[in-house]
């Protein structure tokens, strides 16, 4: 079987989808930013994928997509560990994690 750009851009599609309804419809923050992580890692898989597609000559028109790609994960690193931390420090004063329960006004 041939992966061919439209086997990698429907996998993409299927990931963000998922990413999406997971962000979109769990109450627990944790679940969200999974939900929000998966997202990230299927824009990636489609940057890699238009990267390795392209019929570029240049000396690195192949590596665009990879490099686009090593800055999305170093930021979903950096908002993952902000993310957690601020989850740690609502628990720590409401004891819940639910977001439907957080109300940052009402503190």
């Amino acid at each position: 079987m041939l992966l061919t750009l439209n086997s990698f851009l429907i996998l993409g599609a299927v990931l963000f989808c998922i990413g999406l309804f997971g962000a979109l419809s769990k109450r627990n923050a944790v679940s969200v930013l999974m939900g929000i992580e998966i997202m990230l890692n299927a824009v990636n898989i489609t940057l890699v994928a238009f990267a390795s597609s392209s019929t570029g000559t240049a000396h690195g028109a192949r590596l665009t997509g990879q490099i686009f790609a090593i800055f999305i994960i170093t930021v979903a690193a950096a908002e993952a560990a902000v993310a957690l931390a601020m989850i740690i420090a609502i628990y720590r004063r409401r004891n819940s994690v639910d977001v439907s329960e957080i109300n940052m006004m009402k503190w």
